[in-house]
């Protein structure tokens, strides 16, 4: 029996999309003074009604209403009025008068009935705080009533000590179960929370874990530490229970380094901040071996502000042994073992450089690498293919790898020229190739011999700098003060992240656009749906720090167009 439609859908599409237009919606309609929007809590409070196995729990930690002020065109009104137009409710008289600053959408349990014959059917919470008791409490009874004269069948019962009103019979679709819950006392009596369920069974587990505190999701270990974590000022959050979530959507955990995950999202007058912790329960998983670094490397003065992705950090030597290789091995094998093939698309690009090279980059790349080192890609145009910069501090191995390079180029076939470009010495990978034209009536050919380079690398200061043409490398010669680290918008990007940290990972969307959705097709949906926030995107940093045991932080700062 499908009951996950209709109504209750609507309030779940509700919950998600008041989620996104709070977090990523509004924030450039922001004025130069932009309204102080604050949580009024830092924790959520409804979590008690959550069972500790529940796969995902959104939680939104600030009323709707204070987020009008951020309004230009009515976007929130719309959308309030368009979700209760099918349920005869008028939000400004029904529910503004008593709702609070919390609302909870959790996915109870994967199954309700655990029976699999009549396929899986999740189970779902909503909770709201609510500010005046009584008048919640005649919201929950005019809701159902109405329904009634939709022609519902209403059926009451009470179940320690609370209200519970529910569609009786159950419908083929459109199923609710609702209450007003408090828990100041026992039994419950004075109403804090106004709870709507897909099904009744969902909605008296919920009491059930008021009243046996050891089942709900603050009795978790992992969820306490969870939210330890959780920077002031959230206005969102999202605690996900990974193995279960993982089953949920029909996969396998197959590697378990981290079993929970807990995300927040704070506003701030330079964009939106993510903040993420992974967490393990395993006292097994060691703090990173990757350096944390006080400061933006070095090896930036060498990017260009055309570089449309740039990475850096230190010590590639030990990658695979680190805390994000474990979290990515995790990632990779779950997705991997549903039938998708993550990494043909997102590592195409670094299989597509190990094939033309012949090269295994831990190997004869990374290895070497245990100083500073930062990484671009240039985004071309019609007359321009991409390109790309490798910049990495010089240390005693760093001789070698060159040396390796230059034997692997060699092998190819290529030939190493020692070159003067705009005064610097530098060292070309060419291949030279030989063409030919017609000159006359007679098939008289004229031959000539082309050049073209495959790769340059040159000494400049403390590092060696590796591109890919002779373009790119003139650039980075000749304009020094043109780096990316003279960036605006890279400075603001990179003050966001926490300090010590364990470098950084920056997309400037508006160059990189093309080239990120040519590796990932899939992202032009998820840019259809969330229109408004790409079109105002301007960039986007990723970082991780922290070396605590069992823990992996990190964050994503989200710079918007003002």
């Amino acid at each position: 029996m499908n009951r996950q439609s209709s109504f209750f859908g609507f309030l779940v599409a509700g919950a998600i999309a008041l989620l996104v237009i709070v977090i990523t919606g509004f924030y450039w309609l922001f004025a130069k003074s932009p309204a102080n929007i604050t949580a009024s809590t830092s924790q959520p409070s409804a979590t008690i009604f959550v069972s500790k196995f529940a796969p995902v729990t959104v939680s939104l930690l600030v009323n709707p209403d204070r987020l009008q002020a951020l309004e230009r065109e009515g976007e929130l009104s719309k959308l309030k009025t368009s979700l209760l137009a099918k349920s005869n409710i008028n939000y400004q008289e029904d529910i503004q008068p008593w709702l609070g600053n919390e609302i909870i959408l959790a996915v109870t349990s994967l199954d309700i009935d655990r029976d699999p014959e009549n396929g899986q059917q999740p189970g779902y919470l909503m909770a709201l705080t609510t500010t005046q008791p009584q008048k919640s409490r005649e919201f929950v009874e005019l809701l159902f009533s109405k329904r009634v004269l939709a022609g519902a069948n209403l059926g009451t019962e009470e179940y320690e000590g609370v209200k519970l009103l529910y569609d009786n019979p159950p419908p083929k679709e459109d199923f609710l179960a609702g209450a007003a819950v408090g828990v100041s006392e026992a039994p419950l009596k004075e109403a804090r929370y106004v709870l709507f369920a897909n099904d009744l069974k969902v909605l008296k587990d919920a009491i059930n874990n008021v009243q046996a505190p050891d089942l709900n999701l603050n009795s978790s270990v992992q969820y306490q530490k969870a939210t330890q974590q959780l920077p002031k000022g959230a206005l969102a959050l999202a605690f996900l229970n990974l193995p279960t979530l993982a089953k949920w959507q029909g996969l396998e955990l197959r590697e378990s380094t981290y079993d929970s995950q807990i995300i927040s999202l704070v506003l701030n007058s330079k964009g939106l901040v993510a903040e993420t912790s992974f967490l393990s329960s395993s006292q097994t998983v060691s703090p990173s071996p990757t350096p944390l670094l006080s400061q933006p490397v070095g090896a930036l003065q060498y990017i260009p502000q055309s570089a449309g992705l740039a990475i850096s950090g230190a010590n590639l030597s030990n990658l695979g042994d680190t805390d994000l290789a474990k979290l990515w091995k995790q990632a990779t094998a779950t997705i991997s073992g549903s039938g998708k093939d993550v990494n043909s698309q997102i590592a195409k690009p670094l299989s597509e450089l190990q094939n033309r090279w012949g090269i295994n980059l831990p190997e004869d790349i990374f290895s070497w690498v245990k100083g500073e080192y930062a990484v671009a890609l240039l985004p071309g145009n019609e007359q321009k293919t991409d390109s790309w910069v490798f910049a990495v501090e010089k240390t005693p191995e760093v001789a070698e790898g060159i040396s390796r390079l230059d034997a692997i180029a060699s092998n190819k076939g290529l030939n190493i020229n020692s070159l003067s470009l705009n005064n610097q010495k530098i060292s070309a990978w060419t291949d030279l190739i030989a063409t030919s034209k017609k000159l006359d009536d007679k098939d008289s050919l004229a031959y000539n011999v082309e050049t073209k380079v495959q790769g340059v690398h040159t000494n400049l200061g403390n590092y060696e700098i590796f591109t890919s043409d002779l373009e790119t490398m003139a650039e980075i010669i000749s304009a020094k003060e043109n780096s990316l680290t003279k960036n605006r918008n890279f400075q603001d990007s990179i003050a966001a992240i926490p300090q010590p940290n364990q470098g950084y990972v920056y997309l400037d969307w508006r160059k990189s656009q093309n080239l990120v959705e040519r590796q990932l097709p899939i992202l032009k949906l998820v840019e259809l749906v969330g229109k408004p926030f790409f079109e105002n995107l301007r960039s986007l940093t990723v970082s991780s720090y922290g070396s605590e045991t069992g823990l992996l932080k990190g964050r994503v700062f989200f710079k918007l167009q003002p």
